[in-house]
């Protein structure tokens, strides 16, 4: 996780808001981390601004986030091209694609993704391995989407548990696309029983990684967690967590969302071994 910087623009009343929110998410993120016997740097903060304006991205990189997560992959493509005019988005950015990517929108992404989290079908490795070569770029780092669901709930995108290891095959076997991990978004029960289903999908989600794992090693990533479970996908072993709502607010008006938003998970912090 990159160390804080300090901007004189933190007068700004936008900037200090979110200077102040991240302050507490990276002490979160930190004490869950230590009280796991985990390195804090291990867990990368990838800050989901979706509807929120490039000027936003611009201000967490001045503060040291340097990984940001897009759904959309229109929205993706602007503000990586807007990012340029501003002064804290340079190179040392890294977007990760955290959506649902349809196949005629990989153009878009293919050419600025530093990983994409969501491969969770066969047809999206071929578009995504075509869009790569295309944009003449090295491999790009992919995560395998798990459905965490133990029943199907319509909607819900990602492979089941028992497919992802075919599907992780033919992410390997891509010769312009990397495997990198798997990603899985925890269901949201009932809030009295959202403790323990969360946990216990997070760990669905850890047995696909040591399986995909023990075929290709470099494959260990594991990008689970958002703004109200990220301390329970922490304790799991996720190496990536996807903050939005904590950082920047509730979603404007008129967008939907899947992220739970406002303040942190207050659940104490009970590691499992991966052993």
């Amino acid at each position: 996780m990159s160390e804080p910087r300090t901007d004189p623009n933190l007068q700004d009343p936008r900037t200090a808001e979110i200077a102040a929110n991240l302050a507490d998410a990276r002490r979160a993120i930190d004490e869950a981390a230590r009280q796991c016997g985990r390195e804090p740097n291990d867990v990368t903060l990838v800050a989901v601004t979706k509807t929120w304006p490039a000027e936003d991205v611009d201000r967490l990189a001045s503060l040291g986030v340097m990984d940001f997560g897009e759904n959309r992959a229109q929205e993706l493509s602007e503000k990586v091209e807007h990012g340029e005019s501003l002064p804290h988005i340079g190179e040392a950015v890294q977007w990760h694609f955290v959506g649902q990517l349809q196949r005629n929108k990989v153009k878009l992404v293919a050419p600025v993704a530093s990983m994409v989290h969501s491969v969770d079908r066969a047809s999206l490795i071929g578009a995504l391995d075509r869009g790569v070569a295309a944009a003449e770029r090295d491999p790009l780092p992919c995560l395998i989407q798990v459905n965490l669901d133990e029943e199907p709930v319509e909607g819900r995108a990602g492979v089941r548990p028992a497919d992802a290891l075919a599907l992780a095959d033919q992410v390997a076997a891509a010769e312009n696309l990397e495997l990198a991990g798997v990603m899985g978004v925890a269901p949201h029960p009932q809030a009295t029983e959202a403790t323990e289903a969360t946990a216990e999908a997070f760990q669905r989600l850890v047995v696909v990684s040591r399986q995909i794992a023990d075929i290709y090693p470099s494959a260990t990533n594991i990008s689970a967690g958002m703004s109200g479970d990220f301390v329970a996908a922490i304790e799991a072993g996720a190496t990536h967590v996807r903050l939005g709502a904590v950082l920047l607010g509730e979603r404007r008006i008129g967008e939907v969302t899947s992220e739970p938003g406002g303040g942190f998970p207050p659940r104490p912090v009970q590691c499992k071994s991966r052993e």
